[in-house]
């Protein structure tokens, strides 16, 4: 069975506290019990290895078991978050989900319902050929429409199976995406303590931080902007954290320094990932820097126009609903342009967000990193907006801690830029937002009309 090594190490911590829920506290004997559970149910209704099952949850006890039982059943599995958003709902279509599993977040109850599709895709024939599990994960392509990315799940479990060093985590990041799943097998694989969070504001997760006394805390560039200019860090002991790692998106070097200088005793890692690859192993050259040594048993990374690219033993077969990203000799395209010093990697940005104006290149986190210096900035996003002459111009959206006049502060703002940036830098249209420029998943939001 693909999970069985989870079940041995299981066994062997089976006194341990393995997950805290809703204030319940569960060993890992008592996930055993839950796991065998799961199995029971998938065969009373019926749930055939090789079919592709929807799982909607979140990191509950049930939902947790219910994934490792479907790995072990050979199942291709779509996770969801419950409750799902509408825009989600074509995704079924795209995997062609067969039969749709969903966890109730307050009481941990299930259900099982045919979803209606067939479950016939060349790769999904692949993997009953193999008799293996699958994992599909969505991703949106530069038109934002949804692509599904098909893995081996075995070769995503692979790196679980060597026994490292965990802590007590907050699972922060989403059960849809492999950030969270990521850090969720890791921590379970070397019996650590998974911390389920729901509320992931600022003001809860600092609390629940405090209530739990967090050691790992895995968060996004735009969470910990918010955390530290919001200040709700004061309001709590914090004293438990050892380790923050951030990825998803490019950290502003002006966050990163906030952080390390309000948080000297804690580390500072930087991950990096795609839901294509994996998670690669990574080590910061220091906890303030981010440059970053990227690689690890299974990936080679190579440097093409500037543009990383990386050869995964865990790369997905392939997408759903579009076409290869692959080279000719393997190397997925990653879309992110690099700096490289040595062995250590800077990731500038996605090269699709890069802004040409007027032939000049604009990383919209250069902007972004001097922009959030100023005085009652709270959040501000650069993008870029088609222009007659200039091809492009750079354009602002900022969330203000307080009230400020538009035209007082654009003028503020450009003043502020001026010798910081070079003038095609600095943002010609500057509009102040009333909300988050962030996604549900604390992630910039780049696409505007």
């Amino acid at each position: 069975m693909d999970a069985q090594f989870l079940i041995n190490v299981f066994k062997k911590s089976s006194d341990n506290l393995a997950i805290v829920w809703n204030g319940n506290e569960i060993k890992y004997g008592d996930l055993l019990e839950s796991i065998q559970i799961a199995k029971v149910f998938l065969t009373k209704n019926k749930v055939l290895s090789g079919q592709v099952i929807a799982l909607k949850g979140d990191f509950t006890p049930m939902t947790i078991s219910l994934l490792i039982a479907l790995i072990n059943n050979k199942n291709v599995i779509v996770p969801f978050n419950n409750p799902m958003k509408d825009s989600e709902k074509v995704k079924f279509e795209i995997a062609k989900v067969e039969k749709t599993i969903s966890v109730n977040l307050d009481t941990d109850e299930y259900t099982i319902e045919n979803a209606g599709f067939n479950g016939d895709h060349e790769y999904y024939a692949n993997l009953r050929n193999l008799e293996v599990s699958g994992l599909v994960l969505f991703s949106s392509g530069t038109s934002g429409f949804p692509k599904g990315a098909v893995h081996n799940f075995q070769k995503l479990l692979q790196k679980f199976k060597t026994q490292r060093k965990s802590l007590r985590t907050i699972n922060f990041l989403l059960f849809d995406h492999w950030g969270g799943l990521n850090t969720l097998l890791h921590t379970l694989s070397n019996c650590g303590v998974v911390l389920a969070l729901y509320n992931r504001k600022p003001d809860f997760v600092c609390k629940f931080v405090q209530e739990n006394k967090v050691e790992l805390l895995p968060v996004s560039p735009s969470f910990l902007n918010l955390m530290i200019l919001s200040e709700t860090y004061k309001k709590y002991d914090l004293s438990s954290l050892k380790l923050i790692t951030y990825g998803t998106e490019p950290m502003p070097e002006t966050t990163l320094k906030r952080a390390k200088g309000l948080f000297p005793d804690v580390r500072f890692q930087q991950t990096y990932g795609l839901i294509e690859l994996g998670v690669l192993r990574s080590k910061s050259k220091s906890d303030d820097s981010l440059w970053v040594k990227l690689g690890g048993e299974g990936y080679d990374l190579r440097v093409v126009d500037n543009m990383l690219e990386i050869k995964a033993e865990s790369a997905i077969l392939g997408y759903l609903n579009a076409s290869s990203p692959f080279t000719e000799d393997g190397y997925f395209i990653t879309g992110d342009q690099v700096e490289v010093d040595g062995e250590y990697y800077k990731i500038l940005g996605r090269k699709s967000e890069l802004i040409n104006v007027g032939g000049d290149k604009v990383y919209p986190q250069e902007v972004e990193n001097i922009i959030l210096i100023m005085d009652n900035v709270m959040e501000v996003t650069i993008y870029g907006q088609k222009h007659a002459i200039m091809g492009n111009i750079v354009c602002a959206k900022i969330l203000l801690k307080e009230i400020e006049e538009k035209k007082v502060f654009s003028r503020r703002l450009k003043e502020f830029c001026k010798g910081k940036l070079q003038s095609f830098k600095i943002p010609v249209k500057i509009e102040i937002e009333e909300g988050a420029l962030h996604s549900y998943r604390f992630k910039k939001t780049r696409k505007f009309n």
